[in-house]
């Protein structure tokens, strides 16, 4: 009495399965949606990469060559200041007593000296005489320039235009020789000294353009130029020094700042297409090219010969032209020779997540 209910149960589970194996077939025959992106032709390089620190280009630590008290000071903590503006002066007076007096001396030689060739010339003196009082005024000269000369030392000038770092003095202080008293820095063009392995010589020169980065400005990119390389290899470390040089107008680095730095070695035009799009086998690489018709949308897979990888992208060598459309979206149902339904054409413009937002 149960063989009907148990021929009932069978019968509904064999129209299930075809049920569900002819939807599966239905599905199959469907064409895959794909997103395509056209391969760009596009200024590519291969960077290196290294950790480089910055300094101003021009730096020093001011001092004075004298013992004396500090009698004025002329400069605000970081201010801006120009070659040859008066920093500091020390305590001079002793110095100017003896200006004066060596200028007095010289004053009274002279009008010795002009007596004399008066007499000279009416031959009431000798003239020897005469050579012997320009000779002392020659003297008295030589010394009022020695003098001048040391008062230079009691005034403190900027070598060169730039930006004065804290003062640690106050007016009043003795201050002794080679004491640090203020650092200048010219801070508008900064030097950024790194080092790269010896193997990559020959691929750096002067002149070569360069990015950098710093965690202080984390969304900011500086760039600057490779100036200078270092004419010696470290036996050590088997690397060479390299110096470059950044635009620094808005003063925003500093020297000491650690730096990453990108140098754009071998520049050239290069076939470019997202990483997306290449799909790997062993070693070899291909990509799905998107063949359009008056009526129809056909897939075709292709193998390229790729170059470097950066950010997302990818260096076709050869197999594919600049302008041809490739898959960038749908590769796991893609297939040789199989049509599909193009959902859109991602760029610079517009997103794959846009594309697949208004298929929805």
């Amino acid at each position: 009495m149960h063989f009907p209910f148990r021929r009932r149960l069978f019968s509904r589970l064999i129209l299930v399965t075809l049920t569900l194996l002819l939807s599966s077939l239905t599905f199959a025959q469907l064409p895959p949606s794909v997103i395509g992106t056209r391969a760009v032709m596009t200024t590519w390089s291969d960077p290196l990469e290294a950790l480089g620190t910055l300094s101003a280009e021009e730096s020093v630590v001011l001092s004075t060559t004298v013992t004396e008290i500090v009698a004025q000071i002329n400069f605000e903590d970081g201010e801006q200041v120009e070659e040859g503006q008066l920093l500091i002066r020390l305590d001079d007076t002793e110095e100017q007593a003896q200006l004066r007096s060596s200028q007095a001396l010289r004053d009274e030689r002279r009008n010795a000296s002009n007596r004399a060739s008066q007499l000279q010339e009416r031959n009431l003196a000798a003239r020897a005489d005469v050579e012997d009082s320009q000779s002392r005024l020659r003297q008295a000269e030589a010394d009022i320039q020695a003098i001048e000369a040391q008062l230079a030392n009691y005034r403190l000038r900027a070598p060169f235009s730039g930006r004065v770092g804290f003062r640690n003095i106050s007016i009043g202080a003795l201050v002794t020789p080679g004491m640090d008293l203020v650092t200048l820095d010219k801070l508008d063009v900064m030097k950024l000294d790194f080092s790269v392995p010896e193997v990559f010589l020959g691929r750096i020169s002067p002149g070569l353009m360069l990015h950098t980065a710093t965690a202080t400005y984390p969304d900011d990119i500086f760039n600057g130029q490779i100036a200078t390389i270092g004419t010696r290899v470290d036996p050590v470390t088997r690397s060479v020094n390299v110096r470059a040089v950044l635009d620094n107008t808005d003063g925003r680095l500093r020297p000491g700042m650690l730096m990453q730095v990108i140098v754009q070695q071998r520049v050239r035009d290069a076939v470019v297409i997202p990483e997306a799009a290449i799909e790997p086998s062993g070693d070899r690489h291909s990509i799905m090219l998107i063949e359009q018709s008056e009526d129809s949308t056909r897939l075709a897979k292709r193998i390229v010969s790729i170059g470097e990888r950066r950010y997302g992208e990818v260096e076709i060598l050869e197999g594919l032209a600049a302008g041809e459309l490739v898959v960038v979206h749908g590769l796991q149902l893609a297939r040789d020779g199989q049509e599909a339904r193009l959902l859109g054409i991602a760029d610079d413009e517009t997103s794959i997540r846009a594309l697949l937002e208004a298929d929805r």
